[in-house]
């Protein structure tokens, strides 16, 4: 039998307030805005100091994205029917007839097909674990929780090993 060990960071610091839309089905939403939750949890073997990964690591580098996100405007690069053209200080987005100019200062680029919470938590379960880099070798597992509406919840799940 194995033991399997958890650390989970959900803070009430790890929350960011960015604008967004998404298509599907054919179907293009309104400009709208989350505040959107995040939490990450991390399983994996102890180390010598019987840890899993340091907590204060963890919600350290968890807040640096999240600060990097809040208050932008997110717009997705890989969707084949949404093009984003950032020009000088301008950005313009085109879905079929609708078009959007942003100023360059408030958009997050982001490369990924869609801005749907389960998108953004791979992005910023991709990102945590990069920035982790070293501290990252034990772990087994990431899962990271973007929550965009109080219980509407977007999960990315990735095995590391």
């Amino acid at each position: 039998m194995t033991d399997t060990y958890h650390v989970r960071v959900a803070k009430a610091e790890h929350v960011f307030s960015a604008g967004h839309f998404i298509t599907f089905g054919g179907h293009c939403e309104r400009l709208h805005g989350h505040n959107y939750h995040v939490a990450a949890e991390v399983s994996g073997t102890l180390d010598e100091n019987h840890l899993v990964i340091d907590f204060l690591l963890v919600r350290a580098k968890l807040l640096e994205i999240v600060k990097w996100l809040d208050h932008y405007m997110l717009l997705p690069t890989g969707h084949p029917q949404i093009h984003v053209e950032e020009k000088g200080r301008e950005v313009t987005v085109t879905y079929t007839d609708r078009r959007w100019i942003f100023p360059s200062g408030d958009c997050r680029i982001l490369p990924i097909p869609n801005t749907t919470a389960e998108l953004l938590a791979a992005f910023i379960g991709g990102k945590l674990l990069a920035e982790l880099g070293h501290a990252a070798v034990g772990l087994t597992h990431v899962r990271l929780e973007v929550d965009e509406c109080d219980g509407q919840v977007g999960i990315w799940e990735r095995k590391l090993r």
